[in-house]
C-alpha cells in the first residue's frame, strides 16, 4: 500500500511546528503580564494559580534558554540538546508546581525535543499527557490530538491515528482539511476504503473551498480506492479528471485500462490513440497494444503504422516476431509493396520456413513468380512448417505461372503425398496449361516456319 505521508520525518516537522506554535501563544502571554506589572507601582501581586494563562518569570525564563539552546538564533551554531535536555529535566522537577499553562508549555517542548532526536514513543507519551492537563486550552488540545494523530500515522498505528483526529473532530467547532486527509489515509492503509472515500471526498471540496489546488495524489488515492473497489464507473471519472488536469501519460495509460474493465473497446482504442499521438507511449507493449487493437478493429493499415513508429522509435524490437506482426497488418490492409521489407527482414531472421512461407505468398500478390517460387522452396528447405502440403501446392502454382510444368506437377505430386486434398485437380490443371502452352508453342513456331519459306 502506499502512503501520502511518504516519510516519517514529514510528519515529524509538521508535528513539531504544532508544538511550537503553542510556545510562541506561551511567549506573547507571559510577555503581556510582564507588561502589566511594570505598569503597575502597588505592591507584588500574588502568585499566579496553577490554571494561569501566563508563564511566571523564572520559567519564561527558563523556557527562553531552552528555546536558544535547541532553535539557536545564529543559524551557524548547532543545537545542544543535551544542555535543553537537562533543562527540562531541571524545570521538570518543580512540575507540580506549575500552572497548567506552564506544564503544556514545557510537555510542549519535550515533545520538540523527542522529535528531534527521534524518539518517537516519548513523543507520543508526552503529548497523551498534555491531553492529560485538566485546564488544558481548548487550542492547545487540538494542537495535541492533531500532532498525535499525524505522528500515529507515520509510525503506522492507523487505528490509533484515526481515534486522535476524531477526537479533534468531537472537540473542534470547525471541521479541517488536513484531519479529513488524515482520516482517510488512516482507513485506506487498513484497507477500509468504503470508510475512507467520504472522508478524502470532503478533504478535497474543503481544500477547493479554501482557495487550495489540489495536488495530483489526491486525485490518485481516491482513484486507488475506486480501483481496488472495482468501481470503474467513478475511477473513470477521475481519471478522466486527472488526464484533463495533468496530462501525463500514466494518466491516459490507467484510462484505457479502465475502458478495459469497464468493456468498452471503443473508448479504450480512442484512448490508447491519444496516447499514442501525445507521444506518451513508453514501451513495447503499449505499441503492440494499440496496434494489434487497431488490427481488430478493422483498422490493419493504422495498426501497422503504429507498430512501424514504434520500431523507428527503438522501442518495439526489431526482431522476427515483430516484423512477422508488422507485415501481417499490411497484408491485412492489402498494403503488399509495404508488407514485402519487413518480410524479407523476418525471413532473414528465421531459424524454420514460416517467414519465407510468408515472403513467397507476398511475391506471388505483387506477381513477382520467380522470387515467390524461390521463397517457398526456401521455406520447405528450412522446415518447421505447419502445413507443408499446402506450401508445396502453393510453390505448384507460382512455378506454374513461370511455365515450368513438370517441376510445378513434381511440387503438385508431394503436395497430394503428403494429404493435400486439392492437389488432385491442380495436378489435372497443370496438365490442361502444359498442353495449352505446348500447343500455342506449336502454332507459334509453325507461323514463324510459314512466314520464313
Amino acid at each position: 500500500m502506499i502512503s501520502l505521508f511518504k516519510t516519517k520525518r514529514l510528519t515529524r516537522d509538521i508535528v513539531s511546528t504544532l508544538a511550537m506554535a503553542g510556545v510562541l501563544v506561551a511567549g506573547a502571554a507571559y510577555s503581556t503580564a510582564s507588561f502589566a506589572a511594570e505598569e503597575d507601582d502597588g505592591p507584588r501581586q500574588p502568585p499566579a494559580t496553577r490554571s494561569s494563562d501566563v508563564l511566571t518569570e523564572r520559567v519564561f525564563k527558563a523556557i527562553s534558554e531552552i528555546q536558544e539552546l535547541m532553535s539557536p538564533e545564529d543559524e551557524n551554531d548547532e543545537p545542544d540538546y543535551a544542555r535543553a535536555k537537562e533543562e527540562l529535566d531541571a524545570l521538570n522537577e518543580r512540575y507540580d508546581r506549575l500552572n497548567d499553562f506552564e506544564k503544556s508549555t514545557l510537555l510542549n517542548f519535550y515533545t520538540n525535543y523527542y522529535l528531534s532526536t527521534d524518539q518517537i514513543d516519548m513523543a507520543l507519551q508526552t503529548f497523551e499527557r498534555i491531553l492529560q492537563i485538566e485546564e488544558l486550552r481548548v487550542e492547545s488540545r487540538l494542537r495535541a490530538l492533531m500532532a498525535l494523530g499525524q505522528l500515529y500515522m507515520g509510525e503506522e498505528r492507523y487505528t490509533d491515528a484515526i481515534e486522535s483526529f476524531n477526537r479533534w473532530r468531537e472537540l473542534s467547532e470547525e471541521e479541517n482539511e488536513n484531519v479529513f486527509l488524515g482520516l482517510a489515509n488512516s482507513h485506506y492503509n487498513l484497507a477500509q476504503y468504503n470508510e475512507a472515500i467520504p472522508f478524502l471526498l470532503d478533504h478535497m471540496e474543503l481544500a477547493q473551498a479554501n482557495g487550495k489546488t489540489l495536488a495530483k495524489n489526491i486525485y490518485g488515492l481516491l482513484n486507488l480506492m475506486y480501483i481496488e473497489l472495482e468501481d470503474y464507473v467513478n475511477a473513470e471519472r477521475i481519471t478522466k479528471q486527472m488526464a484533463t488536469l495533468f496530462d501525463e501519460p500514466s494518466d491516459w495509460r490507467n484510462l484505457s485500462a479502465i475502458y478495459g474493465y469497464l468493456d468498452d473497446d471503443k473508448k479504450r482504442i480512442e484512448t490508447l490513440s491519444v496516447t499514442f499521438a501525445k507521444g506518451y507511449m513508453e514501451n513495447e507493449s503499449e505499441f503492440l497494444n494499440l496496434a494489434q487493437s487497431l488490427a481488430g478493429a478493422d483498422a490493419p493499415y493504422q495498426g501497422a503504422k503504429v507498430l512501424e513508429a514504434g520500431l523507428q522509435q527503438g522501442i518495439v524490437e526489431e526482431d522476427e516476431e515483430n516484423m512477422m506482426r508488422l507485415v501481417q497488418m499490411y497484408m491485412l490492409a492489402n498494403e503488399y509493396e509495404m508488407a514485402l521489407e519487413p518480410a524479407i527482414k523476418a525471413a532473414e531472421m528465421a531459424e524454420n520456413g514460416d517467414s519465407y512461407d510468408q515472403l513467397g505468398y507476398i511475391y506471388y500478390m505483387l506477381h513477382d513468380y520467380r522470387n515467390a517460387a524461390d521463397s517457398i522452396a526456401k521455406a520447405l528447405e528450412r522446415g518447421g512448417l505447419e502445413n507443408p502440403g499446402d506450401a508445396q501446392l502453393f510453390l505448384a502454382r507460382a512455378l506454374v505461372e513461370l511455365d515450368e510444368f513438370d517441376e510445378a506437377a513434381v511440387a503438385a505430386r508431394r503436395a497430394q503425398d503428403l494429404g493435400e486434398n486439392s492437389a488432385r485437380s491442380f495436378l489435372n490443371y497443370i496438365e490442361n496449361s502444359k498442353a495449352r502452352f505446348e500447343n500455342l508453342k506449336q502454332r507459334k513456331e509453325d507461323a514463324i516456319e510459314f512466314y520464313r519459306s
